[in-house]
């Protein structure tokens, strides 16, 4: 599904149920010791997807484990972001000489809980979406455009971004989307973050976000 969504040079797997006969590594299994039985299968679930993304970059079998903010650390010169929801588990990866950053998110094509929209979007993105035709729940995509764009942001800066230091336009025709940030990118992360251009799919109850950022 999230194929569909991603340039060449990405890789990726997917499931739309929890793998019960993952091995993980020590390391793994340290951090997740404690974790419910849901938590534990959705973690270990998501780390067979990027196992299997990694090994067709040629690279062997190693810990994913989460670092700061909880991002994944992937192996020397590889990029990559995971995401799950009820039903679905994916992972993505790339050469970091090929992209600069990836950031992908799946939602359920389900209308947000009450006061969720109202949090996370600008005056603005409420104004474009009461303008779009029937579709998916706009609402719950543009939330997973925000999820993609962070995931995207932060390996490149190191820093939190706000949902309303991003303000997303969803394009209902091409499948693509635009996001225009707010915030300033730290000199360290090089020439400054403007932008965005992402795609999206709706399909099988669900929507799916990716960002491919090659600058």
């Amino acid at each position: 599904m999230i194929g569909v969504i991603l340039p060449d040079e990405a890789r990726f797997a997917e499931v739309f149920d929890d793998r019960v006969d993952v091995e993980l590594f020590p390391e793994e299994e340290t951090v997740i010791s404690r974790a419910v039985a849901k938590r534990r299968t959705e973690f270990a679930t998501v780390r067979h997807c990027a196992r299997e993304a990694l090994a067709a970059l040629g690279h062997p079998p190693s810990p994913i484990l989460p670092g700061e903010r909880g991002a994944p650390g992937w192996p020397g010169g590889v990029v990559g972001s995971m995401t799950h929801c009820a039903g679905y588990r994916a992972a993505v990866v790339a050469r970091a000489a090929d992209l600069a950053s990836v950031g992908v998110d799946a939602e359920p094509d389900a209308p947000l809980p009450d006061g969720v929209l109202e949090a996370i979007a600008r005056p603005e993105e409420l104004d474009h979406l009461r303008g779009l035709p029937p579709g998916p729940n706009w609402d719950r995509l543009l939330f997973s455009a925000k999820e993609s764009v962070y995931k995207t942001w932060f390996p490149l800066t190191r820093t939190w971004l706000d949902f309303a230091e991003a303000s997303i336009e969803l394009h209902p025709d091409g499948g693509t989307f635009r996001a225009r940030l707010l915030a300033e990118s730290p000199a360290a992360a090089g020439p400054p973050l403007r932008e965005f251009h992402g795609r999206w799919l709706a399909a099988g109850g669900l929507v799916v976000t990716a960002i491919a950022h090659t600058e």
